[in-house]
């Protein structure tokens, strides 16, 4: 049986792990390999890294960078950043890596979620949303780390996307990026009604807790978060964490078993 998914997500620039709020401010934390090793040493169930770098800068994929990391990867990984055609992807998919996720190439060019798709299968194509509240209601899709918006409906995004092929997507809230107070749940409300995918939602997940909300509330999810796994304590001290698998348990069948039920 299926079941929802943790998923610590890693942001790298110039080759080093970071951490962001609400897209800015990237504060240095260290070796995204020595991160991914921890990962595996605590049985994470997935790992998502985005160069955040690589689009901003027009950057080609760091193709040694993510050989290191996918070579060091006991997970499933999905990477994403600077990913513009399908010889790219192909490049990436044979380092290791078992997801590709675009955004702002599937913005600009939407075929390549369908060029892709078509020879690897929907279930390696995810498709990122960074989305961010307008002033008066509503979302807005950006691009560029938040620094262009695109002026696109989200949720009629979402579906054009999954018409074109994504076998997933993934929303991030711009607004709830490393500010650790709980998921936007009723921006989860609408992407979860306008699309039958699979969903991964990230940006705002403070405590185990909020996980367990995430999950309790929609069922099979994908609950990403970045700052709950990199920090720990009220001074945000760096430490990469993720729960033992007894923590991770009970977790998910404590509020996975409530949403079957209900």
């Amino acid at each position: 049986m299926l079941k929802p998914r943790i998923i610590p997500c890693l942001l790298v620039k110039n080759k080093g792990l970071v951490k962001t709020l609400k897209f800015k401010d990237g504060k240095y934390l260290g070796d995204p390999i020595n991160a991914v090793r921890i990962f595996n040493e605590k049985e994470a169930d997935e790992l998502m890294v985005i160069d955040i770098d690589a689009t901003n800068n027009n950057h080609e994929p760091d193709l040694k960078m993510i050989e290191n990391l996918a070579s060091e990867c006991r997970m499933p990984l999905c990477y994403a950043g600077g990913i513009k055609s399908l010889d790219q992807a192909q490049r990436i998919f044979a380092l290791g890596v078992e997801k590709i996720a675009v955004s702002s190439a599937a913005i600009q060019n939407p075929s390549i979620v369908s060029e892709i798709a078509s020879k690897v299968g929907s279930q390696s194509v995810v498709v990122v949303l960074d989305v961010k509240k307008k002033m008066f209601g509503g979302y807005d899709m950006y691009t560029h780390n938040g620094k262009k918006n695109v002026n696109l409906n989200p949720f009629d995004f979402a579906i054009k996307m999954e018409n074109y092929g994504a076998g997933e997507i993934v929303i991030n809230s711009i607004d709830n990026d490393g500010v650790m107070k709980g998921y936007d749940l009723d921006l989860i409300d609408k992407v979860r009604n306008s699309i039958s995918l699979p969903l991964t939602v990230l940006g705002g997940a403070g405590d185990l807790e909020d996980i367990g909300g995430l999950i309790r509330k929609y069922g099979i999810i994908g609950a990403a978060a970045g700052s709950l796994f990199v920090f720990k304590g009220k001074y945000k001290a760096v430490l990469i964490n993720y729960p033992n698998w007894d923590e991770k348990d009970k977790l998910i069948n404590k509020h996975f078993k409530i949403n079957l039920n209900a």
